[in-house]
């Protein structure tokens, strides 16, 4: 019986995406994210709390994350956990864990000020920056990345 391996997590992108090639000749390109998290503490504080979270996603779908997912976009991502282990060069074994994504769901990009140009590099706060065409753009090729991600996996 195989296990349950899945995750939906919600949060901002932490900093620019790195992209790179894999062996194998397909691109994976790393997203970290914060997520945060409030709550009352014992004596009924508001606690505010972050945690910071890899995501990895591959083929189509990285290269459409790292054009759509500037520092400080939200983003949805449905995947699932991994564990990679290995040994330094002084013998010290390091393990960590990393979400894959299989899906993800961008959220509205907002611009700082009406002077600000439309585009992925504008994600701060304040009115929309991009117009209904980029949405739908980014939304297909979003679609698109996903459906194939779906269609190169064998069964």
């Amino acid at each position: 019986m195989n296990s349950l391996n899945q995750v939906i997590i919600e949060g901002n992108v932490v900093r620019q995406p790195e992209k790179r090639q894999c062996r194998n000749g397909s691109f994976l390109c790393s997203v970290p994210i914060a997520v945060n998290r409030r709550y009352k503490n014992m004596e009924g504080q508001p606690v505010d709390e972050v945690s910071y979270f890899e995501v990895a996603t591959f083929g189509t779908l990285a290269e459409t994350c790292e054009k759509w997912c500037p520092k400080g976009r939200g983003i949805r991502v449905v995947g699932r956990l991994k564990q990679s282990m290995w040994e330094d060069d002084t013998g010290k074994k390091n393990s960590k864990v990393e979400i894959i994504a299989e899906h993800v769901e961008f959220k509205p990009i907002f611009r700082k000020n009406a002077e600000a140009a439309p585009g992925p590099e504008n994600a701060t706060s304040g009115q929309s920056s991009v117009t209904k065409d980029q949405k739908m753009k980014m939304l297909k090729e979003a679609a698109e990345a996903a459906q194939k991600e779906v269609d190169e996996i064998e069964f």
